[in-house]
Protein backbone atom coordinates (compact mmCIF):
# COMPACT_ATOMS: atom_id res chain seq x y z
CA UNK A 1 0.00 0.00 0.00
CA UNK A 2 1.28 3.40 -0.95
CA UNK A 3 0.95 6.29 0.73
CA UNK A 4 1.50 10.17 1.10
CA UNK A 5 1.74 13.18 3.45
CA UNK A 6 -0.56 15.63 2.53
CA UNK A 7 -0.86 17.72 4.83
CA UNK A 8 -2.80 20.99 4.70
CA UNK A 9 -2.38 24.78 3.53
CA UNK A 10 -1.82 25.91 6.95
CA UNK A 11 -2.75 29.67 5.80
CA UNK A 12 -6.14 28.05 4.26
CA UNK A 13 -6.65 25.88 6.74
CA UNK A 14 -6.57 28.68 9.30
CA UNK A 15 -8.62 30.94 7.41
CA UNK A 16 -11.66 28.06 7.48
CA UNK A 17 -10.74 27.25 10.54
CA UNK A 18 -11.61 30.90 11.75
CA UNK A 19 -15.14 30.58 9.95
CA UNK A 20 -17.11 28.64 12.15
CA UNK A 21 -19.36 30.98 12.31
CA UNK A 22 -19.14 32.22 16.48
CA UNK A 23 -20.46 35.67 17.06
CA UNK A 24 -18.84 37.54 19.86
CA UNK A 25 -21.43 36.88 22.35
CA UNK A 26 -21.25 32.70 21.69
CA UNK A 27 -17.46 33.10 21.65
CA UNK A 28 -17.03 34.77 24.84
CA UNK A 29 -19.68 32.12 26.25
CA UNK A 30 -17.70 29.69 25.42
CA UNK A 31 -14.23 31.04 27.09
CA UNK A 32 -16.40 31.48 30.45
CA UNK A 33 -17.46 27.60 30.00
CA UNK A 34 -13.78 26.73 30.88
CA UNK A 35 -13.73 29.10 33.58
CA UNK A 36 -16.38 26.99 35.54
CA UNK A 37 -15.22 23.76 34.59
CA UNK A 38 -12.21 24.97 36.69
CA UNK A 39 -14.14 25.22 39.72
CA UNK A 40 -13.71 29.44 39.15
CA UNK A 41 -15.76 31.43 41.90
CA UNK A 42 -14.58 35.01 40.28
CA UNK A 43 -14.58 35.77 36.82
CA UNK A 44 -13.67 39.00 35.14
CA UNK A 45 -14.13 40.19 31.87
CA UNK A 46 -12.08 43.26 30.35
CA UNK A 47 -13.20 44.78 27.05
CA UNK A 48 -12.10 48.43 25.91
CA UNK A 49 -10.49 49.88 23.25
CA UNK A 50 -7.34 52.19 23.50
CA UNK A 51 -5.12 52.29 20.26
CA UNK A 52 -6.93 48.94 19.59
CA UNK A 53 -9.69 46.59 20.78
CA UNK A 54 -8.28 44.25 23.93
CA UNK A 55 -10.02 41.39 25.55
CA UNK A 56 -9.13 39.56 28.69
CA UNK A 57 -11.00 37.33 30.69
CA UNK A 58 -9.25 36.21 34.37
CA UNK A 59 -10.70 33.39 36.79
CA UNK A 60 -9.68 32.57 40.59
CA UNK A 61 -9.67 28.36 39.06
CA UNK A 62 -7.34 25.90 39.72
CA UNK A 63 -4.92 26.57 36.99
CA UNK A 64 -2.88 25.23 34.67
CA UNK A 65 0.69 23.62 35.10
CA UNK A 66 2.89 24.23 31.90
CA UNK A 67 1.83 20.41 30.83
CA UNK A 68 -1.64 20.81 31.51
CA UNK A 69 -1.35 24.09 29.42
CA UNK A 70 0.46 22.99 26.51
CA UNK A 71 -2.34 20.33 26.42
CA UNK A 72 -5.06 22.51 26.84
CA UNK A 73 -3.85 24.35 23.60
CA UNK A 74 -4.02 21.57 21.76
CA UNK A 75 -6.68 21.64 19.11
CA UNK A 76 -9.27 18.79 19.86
CA UNK A 77 -7.04 17.72 23.20
CA UNK A 78 -10.33 15.46 24.43
CA UNK A 79 -12.70 13.74 22.23
CA UNK A 80 -16.36 14.05 22.08
CA UNK A 81 -17.18 10.70 23.43
CA UNK A 82 -14.59 10.97 26.36
CA UNK A 83 -15.68 10.70 29.71
CA UNK A 84 -15.83 13.85 31.59
CA UNK A 85 -16.73 15.22 35.24
CA UNK A 86 -20.36 16.51 35.79
CA UNK A 87 -19.46 19.89 35.78
CA UNK A 88 -17.54 20.19 32.64
CA UNK A 89 -19.26 22.17 30.01
CA UNK A 90 -16.89 21.09 27.06
CA UNK A 91 -17.27 18.63 24.57
CA UNK A 92 -14.99 18.83 21.38
CA UNK A 93 -11.85 19.79 23.05
CA UNK A 94 -12.07 22.79 20.66
CA UNK A 95 -14.03 25.51 22.68
CA UNK A 96 -11.07 27.65 23.69
CA UNK A 97 -9.57 27.52 20.38
CA UNK A 98 -11.72 27.90 17.58
CA UNK A 99 -14.07 30.72 19.58
CA UNK A 100 -10.78 32.51 20.27
CA UNK A 101 -9.51 32.40 16.47
CA UNK A 102 -13.23 33.24 15.56
CA UNK A 103 -12.37 36.74 16.93
CA UNK A 104 -8.82 37.57 17.26
CA UNK A 105 -5.74 36.34 15.18
CA UNK A 106 -3.64 36.17 18.38
CA UNK A 107 -4.61 34.14 21.73
CA UNK A 108 -2.72 34.13 24.93
CA UNK A 109 -3.16 31.89 27.84
CA UNK A 110 -1.69 32.60 31.15
CA UNK A 111 -2.36 30.27 34.36
CA UNK A 112 -0.83 29.69 37.43
CA UNK A 113 -1.09 26.31 39.78
CA UNK A 114 1.03 25.93 42.62
CA UNK A 115 2.84 28.82 42.30
CA UNK A 116 3.98 28.61 38.80
CA UNK A 117 3.40 30.75 36.59
CA UNK A 118 3.10 29.14 32.76
CA UNK A 119 2.10 31.35 29.64
CA UNK A 120 1.75 30.10 25.77
CA UNK A 121 0.54 31.42 22.54
CA UNK A 122 -1.33 31.04 19.35
CA UNK A 123 -0.40 33.56 16.84
CA UNK A 124 -2.17 32.79 13.86
CA UNK A 125 0.02 34.76 11.46
CA UNK A 126 2.93 32.92 12.60
CA UNK A 127 1.25 29.68 12.22
CA UNK A 128 0.48 30.23 8.48
CA UNK A 129 4.07 31.65 7.72
CA UNK A 130 5.54 28.38 8.78
CA UNK A 131 3.19 26.18 7.76
CA UNK A 132 3.18 24.37 11.13
CA UNK A 133 1.28 24.69 14.37
CA UNK A 134 3.88 25.72 16.50
CA UNK A 135 2.93 27.21 20.11
CA UNK A 136 4.87 30.42 21.08
CA UNK A 137 6.07 30.46 24.74
CA UNK A 138 6.12 34.34 25.26
CA UNK A 139 8.78 35.96 27.62
CA UNK A 140 7.73 37.87 30.67
CA UNK A 141 8.08 40.86 28.81
CA UNK A 142 5.97 40.43 25.85
CA UNK A 143 3.26 39.62 28.20
CA UNK A 144 3.35 41.92 31.41
CA UNK A 145 1.44 44.38 30.13
CA UNK A 146 -1.41 42.26 29.61
CA UNK A 147 -4.43 42.93 31.22
CA UNK A 148 -5.22 41.91 34.70
CA UNK A 149 -1.59 39.79 34.77
CA UNK A 150 -0.49 41.95 37.74
CA UNK A 151 -3.71 40.76 39.12
CA UNK A 152 -2.93 37.07 38.35
CA UNK A 153 0.75 37.27 40.11
CA UNK A 154 -0.63 38.06 43.00
CA UNK A 155 -3.22 35.12 42.95
CA UNK A 156 -2.84 31.56 44.65
CA UNK A 157 -4.13 30.27 41.26
CA UNK A 158 -5.82 31.19 38.16
CA UNK A 159 -6.12 31.45 34.11
CA UNK A 160 -5.89 34.43 32.36
CA UNK A 161 -7.02 34.51 28.46
CA UNK A 162 -6.74 37.39 26.41
CA UNK A 163 -7.17 37.80 22.75
CA UNK A 164 -5.01 40.30 20.68
CA UNK A 165 -5.11 41.71 16.84
CA UNK A 166 -8.99 40.92 17.31
CA UNK A 167 -10.52 41.71 13.63
CA UNK A 168 -14.28 40.82 14.30
CA UNK A 169 -15.78 43.73 15.36
CA UNK A 170 -14.19 47.53 15.64
CA UNK A 171 -13.09 49.30 18.69
CA UNK A 172 -16.31 51.80 18.25
CA UNK A 173 -18.44 48.64 18.52
CA UNK A 174 -17.57 48.04 21.93
CA UNK A 175 -20.13 49.96 23.84
CA UNK A 176 -23.02 47.97 22.50
CA UNK A 177 -21.18 44.35 22.46
CA UNK A 178 -20.35 45.18 26.04
CA UNK A 179 -24.26 45.61 26.75
CA UNK A 180 -25.27 42.72 24.87
CA UNK A 181 -22.59 40.72 26.72
CA UNK A 182 -24.34 41.64 29.72
CA UNK A 183 -27.31 40.45 28.88
CA UNK A 184 -26.21 37.31 27.47
CA UNK A 185 -24.02 36.16 29.84
CA UNK A 186 -26.86 37.09 32.98
CA UNK A 187 -29.10 34.70 30.80
CA UNK A 188 -26.64 31.59 29.99
CA UNK A 189 -24.94 31.73 33.15
CA UNK A 190 -27.53 32.82 35.12
CA UNK A 191 -28.17 29.53 37.47
CA UNK A 192 -24.42 29.82 38.03
CA UNK A 193 -24.96 33.84 38.97
CA UNK A 194 -27.81 32.78 41.32
CA UNK A 195 -27.95 32.40 45.07
CA UNK A 196 -29.09 29.08 45.72
CA UNK A 197 -28.88 26.37 49.27
CA UNK A 198 -26.33 24.16 48.73
CA UNK A 199 -24.84 26.18 45.13
CA UNK A 200 -21.70 28.01 45.23
CA UNK A 201 -22.19 31.09 43.31
CA UNK A 202 -20.05 32.24 40.76
CA UNK A 203 -19.53 36.00 40.42
CA UNK A 204 -19.12 37.62 36.86
CA UNK A 205 -17.72 41.33 35.80
CA UNK A 206 -17.69 42.77 32.89
CA UNK A 207 -15.05 46.08 33.10
CA UNK A 208 -16.10 46.28 36.87
CA UNK A 209 -19.89 46.01 36.29
CA UNK A 210 -21.24 42.86 38.48
CA UNK A 211 -23.69 40.48 36.10
CA UNK A 212 -27.06 39.99 37.86
CA UNK A 213 -28.96 36.74 37.03
CA UNK A 214 -31.64 36.62 34.42
CA UNK A 215 -34.20 33.81 34.86
CA UNK A 216 -36.21 33.66 31.49
CA UNK A 217 -38.95 31.71 33.90
CA UNK A 218 -39.36 34.36 36.14
CA UNK A 219 -39.54 31.70 39.04
CA UNK A 220 -40.44 34.10 41.46
CA UNK A 221 -43.37 36.21 40.85
CA UNK A 222 -45.98 35.09 41.96
CA UNK A 223 -48.17 34.51 38.82
CA UNK A 224 -45.72 32.31 36.94
CA UNK A 225 -47.53 29.07 36.68
CA UNK A 226 -44.57 26.24 37.21
CA UNK A 227 -45.84 23.08 36.16
CA UNK A 228 -44.84 19.74 37.49
CA UNK A 229 -41.74 18.32 36.67
CA UNK A 230 -41.16 15.09 34.32
CA UNK A 231 -38.26 13.09 34.31
CA UNK A 232 -37.76 10.89 31.26
CA UNK A 233 -35.12 8.25 31.25
CA UNK A 234 -32.88 7.25 28.04
CA UNK A 235 -29.82 6.46 26.96
CA UNK A 236 -28.71 5.34 30.70
CA UNK A 237 -29.62 9.43 32.36
CA UNK A 238 -32.74 11.37 32.97
CA UNK A 239 -33.90 14.38 31.17
CA UNK A 240 -35.53 16.40 33.49
CA UNK A 241 -38.62 18.84 31.58
CA UNK A 242 -40.15 21.27 33.78
CA UNK A 243 -43.31 24.10 31.83
CA UNK A 244 -43.35 27.57 32.76
CA UNK A 245 -46.23 29.91 31.93
CA UNK A 246 -44.61 33.40 32.44
CA UNK A 247 -47.12 35.90 33.62
CA UNK A 248 -50.11 37.88 31.55
CA UNK A 249 -48.59 41.73 30.64
CA UNK A 250 -52.06 42.71 33.22
CA UNK A 251 -49.71 41.04 36.53
CA UNK A 252 -46.86 42.61 35.99
CA UNK A 253 -45.14 45.90 35.32
CA UNK A 254 -44.23 47.24 32.03
CA UNK A 255 -40.95 46.99 32.92
CA UNK A 256 -40.68 43.23 34.03
CA UNK A 257 -43.05 42.79 30.84
CA UNK A 258 -40.43 44.25 28.18
CA UNK A 259 -37.52 42.73 30.34
CA UNK A 260 -38.90 38.95 29.93
CA UNK A 261 -39.97 40.10 26.44
CA UNK A 262 -35.90 39.79 25.86
CA UNK A 263 -35.04 41.31 22.67
CA UNK A 264 -36.01 38.75 20.79
CA UNK A 265 -39.63 39.58 21.99
CA UNK A 266 -42.27 37.37 23.72
CA UNK A 267 -43.27 35.53 20.68
CA UNK A 268 -39.77 34.74 19.27
CA UNK A 269 -38.72 33.50 23.04
CA UNK A 270 -41.40 30.65 23.28
CA UNK A 271 -40.36 27.28 23.19
CA UNK A 272 -37.27 25.02 24.73
CA UNK A 273 -35.08 25.81 26.72
CA UNK A 274 -31.58 23.20 27.03
CA UNK A 275 -29.95 23.26 29.53
CA UNK A 276 -26.57 21.31 29.76
CA UNK A 277 -24.68 21.10 33.42
CA UNK A 278 -26.80 23.97 34.62
CA UNK A 279 -25.53 26.14 31.42
CA UNK A 280 -28.13 27.25 28.97
CA UNK A 281 -27.42 26.18 25.65
CA UNK A 282 -30.42 26.56 23.03
CA UNK A 283 -33.06 29.00 23.83
CA UNK A 284 -36.36 29.80 21.88
CA UNK A 285 -37.08 26.91 19.79
CA UNK A 286 -39.48 24.39 19.59
CA UNK A 287 -37.05 22.32 17.40
CA UNK A 288 -39.73 22.17 14.53
CA UNK A 289 -42.43 19.95 16.97
CA UNK A 290 -44.13 23.19 17.23
CA UNK A 291 -45.47 26.08 15.75
CA UNK A 292 -44.48 29.66 17.20
CA UNK A 293 -47.90 31.53 17.85
CA UNK A 294 -48.82 34.73 19.81
CA UNK A 295 -51.36 32.63 22.06
CA UNK A 296 -48.38 30.47 23.43
CA UNK A 297 -45.94 33.40 23.34
CA UNK A 298 -45.96 32.98 27.15
CA UNK A 299 -45.10 29.16 27.26
CA UNK A 300 -41.32 28.39 28.28
CA UNK A 301 -40.23 24.56 28.84
CA UNK A 302 -36.71 23.99 30.65
CA UNK A 303 -35.09 20.72 29.40
CA UNK A 304 -31.99 19.69 31.36
CA UNK A 305 -29.58 16.91 30.35
CA UNK A 306 -26.51 15.48 31.53
CA UNK A 307 -23.36 16.00 29.54
CA UNK A 308 -22.77 12.67 28.52
CA UNK A 309 -26.11 12.74 26.06
CA UNK A 310 -24.35 15.17 23.50
CA UNK A 311 -24.45 13.53 20.74
CA UNK A 312 -27.87 12.19 21.24
CA UNK A 313 -28.83 15.77 21.04
CA UNK A 314 -26.60 17.00 17.91
CA UNK A 315 -25.12 19.37 19.98
CA UNK A 316 -22.05 21.33 17.66
CA UNK A 317 -19.13 23.00 18.78
CA UNK A 318 -20.24 26.52 19.19
CA UNK A 319 -22.79 24.78 21.75
CA UNK A 320 -25.33 26.79 20.03
CA UNK A 321 -27.44 24.11 17.88
CA UNK A 322 -29.13 21.31 19.35
CA UNK A 323 -31.74 18.64 18.51
CA UNK A 324 -33.51 15.93 20.28
CA UNK A 325 -32.97 12.61 19.11
CA UNK A 326 -36.49 10.97 17.07
CA UNK A 327 -36.91 8.69 20.56
CA UNK A 328 -37.89 12.02 22.73
CA UNK A 329 -40.09 13.65 20.35
CA UNK A 330 -43.07 11.96 21.53
CA UNK A 331 -42.49 13.13 25.21
CA UNK A 332 -42.17 16.50 24.23
CA UNK A 333 -44.82 16.67 21.80
CA UNK A 334 -47.10 15.31 24.80
CA UNK A 335 -45.54 18.16 27.02
CA UNK A 336 -45.98 20.71 24.28
CA UNK A 337 -49.54 19.73 23.74
CA UNK A 338 -50.36 19.67 27.70
CA UNK A 339 -48.30 23.25 28.20
CA UNK A 340 -49.47 25.02 25.67
CA UNK A 341 -53.31 24.58 26.22
CA UNK A 342 -52.88 26.14 29.49
CA UNK A 343 -50.39 29.14 28.34
CA UNK A 344 -53.27 30.33 25.92
CA UNK A 345 -55.63 30.34 28.82
CA UNK A 346 -54.56 33.76 29.07
CA UNK A 347 -55.61 34.85 25.73
CA UNK A 348 -58.48 32.91 24.84
CA UNK A 349 -60.16 33.58 28.05
CA UNK A 350 -59.87 37.23 27.59
CA UNK A 351 -61.26 36.68 23.86
CA UNK A 352 -64.13 34.84 24.74
CA UNK A 353 -65.64 38.35 26.67
CA UNK A 354 -66.50 39.50 23.80
CA UNK A 355 -68.91 37.23 23.33
CA UNK A 356 -70.88 37.65 27.14
CA UNK A 357 -74.08 37.54 26.18
CA UNK A 358 -74.70 39.64 29.85
CA UNK A 359 -73.32 42.92 28.15
CA UNK A 360 -74.57 45.21 25.49
CA UNK A 361 -71.38 45.43 23.36
CA UNK A 362 -69.79 47.85 20.86
CA UNK A 363 -68.35 45.17 18.85
CA UNK A 364 -68.87 41.14 18.36
CA UNK A 365 -67.98 38.64 16.45
CA UNK A 366 -69.21 37.15 13.34
CA UNK A 367 -68.96 34.22 11.28
CA UNK A 368 -69.87 34.31 7.66
CA UNK A 369 -68.85 31.74 5.05
CA UNK A 370 -66.71 30.44 7.72
CA UNK A 371 -64.91 33.42 7.82
CA UNK A 372 -64.56 35.42 11.55
CA UNK A 373 -64.82 38.88 10.90
CA UNK A 374 -65.30 41.70 13.86
CA UNK A 375 -68.90 43.68 13.52
CA UNK A 376 -70.29 47.05 14.97
CA UNK A 377 -73.18 45.95 16.92
CA UNK A 378 -76.12 47.51 15.03
CA UNK A 379 -78.37 46.41 17.66
CA UNK A 380 -76.56 48.85 20.41
CA UNK A 381 -78.97 51.01 22.02
CA UNK A 382 -77.72 54.19 21.42
CA UNK A 383 -77.16 52.86 17.78
CA UNK A 384 -80.45 52.36 17.40
CA UNK A 385 -81.80 55.15 18.92
CA UNK A 386 -79.86 57.18 16.43
CA UNK A 387 -81.19 55.53 13.54
CA UNK A 388 -84.50 56.14 14.50
CA UNK A 389 -83.91 59.89 15.24
CA UNK A 390 -82.53 60.07 11.80
CA UNK A 391 -85.04 57.80 10.16
CA UNK A 392 -86.55 61.74 9.06
CA UNK A 393 -83.42 62.54 7.09
CA UNK A 394 -82.89 59.37 4.86
CA UNK A 395 -79.70 60.79 3.54
CA UNK A 396 -78.12 61.01 6.54
CA UNK A 397 -79.51 58.07 8.07
CA UNK A 398 -77.52 56.21 4.64
CA UNK A 399 -74.22 58.29 4.74
CA UNK A 400 -74.04 57.26 8.72
CA UNK A 401 -74.41 53.31 7.69
CA UNK A 402 -71.69 53.81 5.03
CA UNK A 403 -69.50 54.99 7.15
CA UNK A 404 -69.74 52.35 9.75
CA UNK A 405 -69.66 50.44 7.37
CA UNK A 406 -66.17 51.63 6.35
CA UNK A 407 -64.84 51.18 10.28
CA UNK A 408 -65.67 47.75 10.15
CA UNK A 409 -63.84 47.30 7.11
CA UNK A 410 -61.16 49.54 7.87
CA UNK A 411 -59.83 48.10 11.67
CA UNK A 412 -56.51 48.09 11.41
CA UNK A 413 -55.95 44.26 12.41
CA UNK A 414 -52.61 44.42 11.76
CA UNK A 415 -51.45 47.44 13.90
CA UNK A 416 -53.15 46.55 16.82
CA UNK A 417 -51.79 42.66 17.08
CA UNK A 418 -48.59 44.74 16.73
CA UNK A 419 -49.19 47.00 19.46
CA UNK A 420 -50.45 44.53 21.72
CA UNK A 421 -47.33 42.45 21.51
CA UNK A 422 -44.84 44.98 21.94
CA UNK A 423 -46.48 47.44 23.55
CA UNK A 424 -49.40 46.33 25.91
CA UNK A 425 -49.13 48.50 28.77
CA UNK A 426 -49.25 51.47 26.80
CA UNK A 427 -52.34 51.13 24.76
CA UNK A 428 -55.25 52.59 26.87
CA UNK A 429 -58.27 52.78 24.38
CA UNK A 430 -60.82 53.44 27.33
CA UNK A 431 -58.95 57.00 27.71
CA UNK A 432 -61.71 57.89 24.46
CA UNK A 433 -64.23 58.01 26.58
CA UNK A 434 -63.94 59.60 30.25
CA UNK A 435 -66.52 59.49 32.81
CA UNK A 436 -67.08 63.44 32.49
CA UNK A 437 -68.17 62.98 29.21
CA UNK A 438 -70.42 60.14 30.21
CA UNK A 439 -71.89 62.69 33.16
CA UNK A 440 -72.09 65.33 30.12
CA UNK A 441 -73.86 62.83 27.38
CA UNK A 442 -76.66 61.81 30.56
CA UNK A 443 -77.12 65.40 31.39
CA UNK A 444 -78.26 66.39 28.10
CA UNK A 445 -80.02 63.28 27.42
CA UNK A 446 -82.18 65.06 30.25
CA UNK A 447 -82.77 67.77 28.01
CA UNK A 448 -86.22 68.59 26.21
CA UNK A 449 -84.40 67.73 23.49
CA UNK A 450 -84.10 64.48 24.46
CA UNK A 451 -86.75 63.43 26.88
CA UNK A 452 -89.24 62.31 24.58
CA UNK A 453 -86.43 59.35 23.08
CA UNK A 454 -85.18 59.05 27.10
CA UNK A 455 -87.91 57.03 28.37
CA UNK A 456 -87.91 53.82 30.87
CA UNK A 457 -87.28 51.32 28.29
CA UNK A 458 -84.59 53.29 26.51
CA UNK A 459 -82.85 53.89 30.09
CA UNK A 460 -83.44 49.75 31.15
CA UNK A 461 -81.41 49.12 27.62
CA UNK A 462 -78.53 51.11 28.28
CA UNK A 463 -77.89 49.97 32.14
CA UNK A 464 -76.87 46.76 29.68
CA UNK A 465 -74.47 48.39 27.77
CA UNK A 466 -70.46 49.04 28.25
CA UNK A 467 -70.75 52.06 29.31
CA UNK A 468 -73.11 52.27 32.04
CA UNK A 469 -72.55 48.68 33.41
CA UNK A 470 -69.62 50.11 35.90
CA UNK A 471 -71.77 53.44 36.43
CA UNK A 472 -75.16 52.53 36.64
CA UNK A 473 -75.78 55.47 38.96
CA UNK A 474 -75.44 57.92 36.18
CA UNK A 475 -78.50 56.90 35.05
Amino acid sequence: MKVENVSPNMGNFVSSLRDIGYSTRVAVADILDNSIAAHAKNVKIHLVAVAEAVFGVLDDGVGMSSLELVEAMRLATKGPSAAREKTDLGRFGLGLKTASFSQCKKLTVISKKSGEMSARAWDLNFVAEQDQWLLITPETTEIEDLPFYPELVRMNSGTLVVWQEIDSFKPSDIPDIADDLIKHLSLVFHRFLESRAGWNRINIELNGNRLKPFDPFHTKHPATQQLAVEKINIYDGTVQVQPYILPHHSKVSQYEYEQYATDEGYTQSQGFYLYRANRLLIYGTWWGLHRAIDAHKLVRIRVEVPNNQDKYWQIDIKKSSANPSPELRADLKRIIKKTTELGSRPYTGRGRKIEDKRTTRFWGLASIDGEIRFALNYDHPLLVKLQSMMAIQPQSLELLNFYLKGVQAYLPLNAIQAQLQQNPHKIDQASFLSVAEIRDMVEKMNTTDFNEEFNAEFIESLLGTELFKGDKELL
